[in-house]
């Protein structure tokens, strides 16, 4: 890996073409347009594997109706609840199927249905592949797994290309391919086919949202990057908000894919009006091309860059066999090993129930499943705006600690409040989707302050990549609710205030110089206690 040398930074060059001008504000908002289009894709499965509400067709009953609920129902299906059972009936004692009485139907005898009559217009893959009843349903959740063992593929595919390739290349091609291979699903003609071309789709944009991330930050000075951050992760949530007005707007699979997924062509444009990674230009010795960028970026923001500074640009090679060196170091370590074992739980735990949360918000009961995902959505953004104040006021340890336990607090309450308290229901769960927004927005900053200089892209990259694991456990969760309804908001619960205990092992980092070395991290309390000493 290369790094810039010390003596002539990127970020002091940036600083004298105008750390947040003209190009950077244009270049920030085109390459956002990518993440918001990242995120609405990454989402879709969520309405077009929806889980809509069915029941048993009654021929001698329905006639030419298609209502859901008729009053005669209760005499030909047995109830649920206040809900009609999805895929029995009870036994028709009329030879002729001609009669819609109670008399017609033996109530002491159920039996499975094949045709089926809808409570709403939506149209999923359900419908296309015939996924009805229980023994189907894990083939609906299935689409989310395999939508995330997709993204875990291709974040190693995807950063082997980046590197060798460029930042801008991962994203625009990595886009298009993602449409590609989106666009392709609506014409697959069988259940296992659609899957093949959803893992395909998330695996090539995997890597494509933090390739946007860059290129819309980096060439921002470092006194901005924090409201840039929190701006480039709020576009994130636009995008889920965009997914969900989209598929509220058509409600049928095959549209939503149209709408989500046609414009990403429009990202070809990328490879003229977009420009490569700066940095990523100067580790591979195309120095020219990284000048001319910040040449350009001095004149659009009409800020004078003298020649002199742009040629004292230059990059060192750092050594990969001290590299390696430390990486031995640091699991002899078992301070680190353990932080590093504790960090990768509660990046499960934060994986798990930010997409488990925000998945469940369009099973949420007497809710508009539309507007409830669009809601999970919204709410991320006052949490990534509160993180800034948060972070600055408490510290890391407790704020990523209490966030946590709000997240546990929650979807402890969610469990209490009475099902038909609409409002009071939607409110508890929105506050705990904001609480797992904070914790996994504090985790980010939290985690790359706790390693050694020469390992935090290491370490922060495998925490990153075991979470994984909880984004592709989450769609399962409406499975645990059919063995017992509560079971996912108790798993909720225990993992946060779980993690909330584990997190008090952490060190606080905030208003300490970084670690360099595998010493140095082992020992960041004391260097804490030393400076405010």
């Amino acid at each position: 890996m290369a790094e810039l040398s010390k003596d002539h930074t990127l970020d002091d060059v940036l600083m004298k073409t105008g750390d947040f001008g003209k190009y950077q504000i244009v270049v920030f908002a085109v390459v956002n347009v990518a993440v918001m289009l990242h995120s609405a894709v990454h989402n879709a499965f969520v309405f077009t594997a929806l889980n809509v509400n069915y029941r048993c067709a009654i021929p001698e009953c329905d006639l030419n109706s298609t209502v859901f609920e008729p009053t005669w129902l209760s005499v030909a299906v047995p109830y649920n609840g206040r809900y009609p059972e999805k895929c029995k009936k009870f036994f028709n004692t009329n030879d002729r199927f001609d009669s819609c009485t109670p008399d017609t139907f033996d109530r002491n005898r159920q039996i499975n249905c094949s045709s089926f009559i809808y409570e709403t217009t939506e149209y999923s893959i359900l419908h296309e592949y015939n996924l009805q009843c229980e023994e189907n349903l894990w083939k609906l959740s299935m689409v989310g797994t395999v939508n995330n063992i997709g993204q875990f593929v291709g974040l190693f595919i995807g950063g082997f290309i980046s590197d060798r390739y460029g930042r801008k290349f991962l994203l625009v091609w990595g886009m298009l391919l993602c449409a590609v291979f989106g666009l392709s699903r609506t014409f697959m003609p069988t259940y296992e086919l659609f899957l093949l071309f959803e893992f395909l789709d998330a695996a090539f944009s995997a890597g494509t949202y933090i390739c946007g991330f860059v290129l819309g930050v980096e060439l921002v000075g470092p006194k901005k990057r924090v409201i840039t951050g929190i701006i480039s992760s709020s576009t994130y949530a636009v995008g889920e908000m965009f997914t969900a007005s989209a598929a509220w707007s058509v409600q049928s699979w095959k549209k939503i894919i149209y709408i989500l997924y046609t414009p990403i062509f429009l990202l070809i444009s990328y490879i003229w009006i977009v420009p490569e990674s700066v940095r990523w230009l100067l580790s591979k010795g195309r120095t020219e091309e990284a000048k001319s960028i910040l040449r350009k970026a001095a004149k659009w923001n009409g800020k004078h860059l003298p020649e002199e500074v742009l040629e004292k640009l230059s990059y060192i090679d750092a050594s990969e066999t001290t590299k390696k060196n430390e990486i031995l170091n640091a699991l002899k370590s078992r301070i680190l090993c353990v932080r590093l074992i504790i960090c990768s739980f509660c990046w499960i735990v934060c994986a798990f129930q930010f997409y488990g949360l925000t998945l469940n918000s369009v099973t949420l009961v007497h809710g508009n499943s539309y507007l409830d995902f669009m809601l999970t959505a919204l709410i991320e953004i006052p949490a990534y705006i509160s993180c800034r104040y948060i972070l600055d006021i408490f510290g890391r340890k407790k704020s990523l600690c209490g966030s946590y336990l709000i997240t546990g607090v929650a979807t402890a309450g969610y469990l209490i409040i009475p099902e038909d308290s609409r409002a009071g229901s939607l409110a508890i769960y929105l506050l705990g989707k904001y609480g797992v927004t904070c914790a996994f927005t504090i985790l980010y900053v939290h985690t790359s302050e706790m390693f050694p200089t020469n390992l935090r892209h290491t370490f922060m990259g495998t925490c990153s990549t075991l979470g994984r694991i909880g984004s592709m456990v989450s769609p399962q969760t409406p499975l645990l609710a059919q063995i017992w309804k509560p079971l996912p908001f108790i798993i909720f619960t225990v993992t946060a205030w779980l993690a909330a205990l584990l997190t008090l092992t952490f060190p606080e980092t905030s208003n300490i110089k970084l670690p360099d070395t595998v010493e140095q991290a082992e020992k960041i309390l004391k260097l804490k206690r030393r400076i405010e000493d």
